[in-house]
């Protein structure tokens, strides 16, 4: 970590300039998390799925000075490097083997000789910024956003406590390190000093591996990881006994695969909902029975409240636009004032998401606002669809979306995934599903088979790709 922020120093990289990342798990990005905490220099971690259009765009809005990639961007990187006049030359490092490209260097090349030494103190305050984390792009252009050092280490803390970890705990994350999720048990064990196991990629069978030879005691997933997880072969209960936090965040798991779990692996799961722009509600795994269908209450130190169009708040089992505050919010959209005003009204961030309060306070979703199909005149949200679906035993995952239509304005149409070894038509889902939803309007207008879902680097499901490759 020392001889990489010196060497950041001493290529005249300061504190407030961005250093981008365009890598996927692996130790030189780890170390430029760590180097960024130290010296104030703001990291800006990509997704490796974009596209050369993508990366450039963000290397821009970003104002970026320096990249440090995987040795397989070079191409990329060669093709759009002219079109980003703010990076230098040599300020182009590769990670990985093969860097035998004019004008990049090796990462190895680039710390060798930089002292070891702890490098000058950075004078942090609370307001510097950290990082700036481009969202996950499914409901549209990513924005990127802003956590200073204050936000990151109320990270460290809160999700300590949420979670229950300890300095002997054993935190296992496979999931990509450019997720904002990682950072939420990345940076409890950077606080606590924990075991900390990063696997290259997801998969399952190397996952339940893990649990069981390191002891593993804690674990994140998004939704599609943990059905692969209880959807494969070698899962079995027994083997993942030192588990005691398994959690889902970054998109809402199916209550099938919730009551699943609970019956799996009693008393270990938690259900995280939240936005990276800083609200988050945590289902403790003391309430994952008795509030199966919820997401549970605001974190500590946080606040939320339930909004009508109007602005005023409603009252218990009344749905409206989710709206929270706290420590963890941001202070911005970078470079984007407008977006920044649109999101964050009087303190108060709004979440775009539509859900309820019981009379005890915790939330249920609803459904993303931009989601909602107006079908002949009523609000038909596809997760409730969804849910009905979800519970096919040959549906591993489904997405619910809206179309044109000539008669009703939008009809609901659905997009599945089977279980390994299921099979079931298209038409015949569908009327399975028909006959269960609670209402007419929740009918399917259409149904089909996908061998897998479109996902972003988070492995959160792109609806919009679905939807768009359907309309096509």
């Amino acid at each position: 970590m020392n001889q990489l922020s010196n060497a950041l120093l001493a290529a005249g990289i300061t504190k407030g300039d961005k250093v981008s990342t365009v890598m996927t798990n692996r130790l030189e990005l780890i170390l430029m998390f760590l180097a960024a905490a130290k010296t104030g220099i703001v990291i800006v971690p990509c997704s490796t799925l974009l596209q050369e259009s993508g990366l450039k765009r963000l290397l821009t809005d970003s104002d970026t000075v320096m990249v440090i990639a995987d040795a397989s961007f070079a191409p990329m990187l060669d093709r759009i490097r002219g079109d980003l006049p703010a990076i230098d030359t040599g300020r182009y490092v590769l990670a990985g083997d093969d860097v035998a490209v004019r004008g990049f260097v090796a990462f190895d090349q680039f710390v060798q000789g930089a002292p070891r030494t702890e490098p000058p103190d950075a004078a942090l305050v609370d307001d510097d910024v950290y990082n700036i984390m481009y969202s996950s792009g499914t409901t549209g252009l990513p924005k990127g956003i802003v956590h200073s050092h204050y936000i990151r280490a109320m990270y460290c803390t809160m999700f300590a406590t949420t979670f229950r970890i300890m300095p002997e705990s054993v935190a296992l994350h496979a999931g990509a390190m450019v997720f904002n999720g990682a950072m939420m048990t990345f940076l409890p064990w950077l606080y606590l000093g924990c075991r900390y196991i990063v696997h290259e990629s997801f998969d399952a069978e190397r996952m339940i591996d893990e649990i069981e030879s390191s002891g593993v005691t804690h674990s994140l997933m998004v939704p599609s990881q943990i059905i692969a997880l209880l959807n494969h072969p070698k899962f079995d209960p027994a083997k993942l006994q030192s588990l005691q936090m398994l959690t889902s965040v970054g998109a809402p798991l199916l209550l099938e695969y919730k009551n699943r779990i609970n019956e799996a692996l009693p008393g270990r799961f938690y259900e995280l909902y939240g936005l990276t722009e800083g609200f988050i509600t945590k289902l403790d795994k003391r309430d994952a029975v008795t509030k199966t269908s919820s997401v549970g209450v605001p974190m500590d130190l946080q606040e939320m409240k339930i909004l009508d169009d109007t602005g005023n708040e409603v009252a218990a089992g009344v749905p409206g636009e989710i709206c929270g505050r706290g420590p963890l919010l941001m202070p911005g959209y970078y470079n984007r004032p407008d977006l920044t005003a649109d999101a964050i009204v009087d303190g108060w961030l709004h979440s775009g998401d539509v859900g309820y309060v019981d009379e005890d306070g915790y939330l249920y979703l609803v459904d993303r606002i931009k989601d909602m199909i107006l079908s002949g005149g009523v609000n038909v949200y596809p997760r409730d669809i969804e849910e009905v679906i979800g519970t096919h035993p040959a549906v591993a995952e489904v997405a619910v979306f809206g179309v044109p239509d000539d008669k009703w304005g939008e009809v609901p149409v659905a997009a599945v995934t089977l279980v390994n070894g299921e099979s079931i038509t298209p038409d015949d889902l569908m009327e399975w599903a028909n006959e269960r939803v609670q209402a007419k309007y929740q009918r399917l207008a259409n149904c089909f088979v996908l061998a897998e879902f479109p996902r972003n680097v988070a492995g959160k499901t792109l609806k919009r790709e679905i939807r768009r490759d359907y309309l096509e």
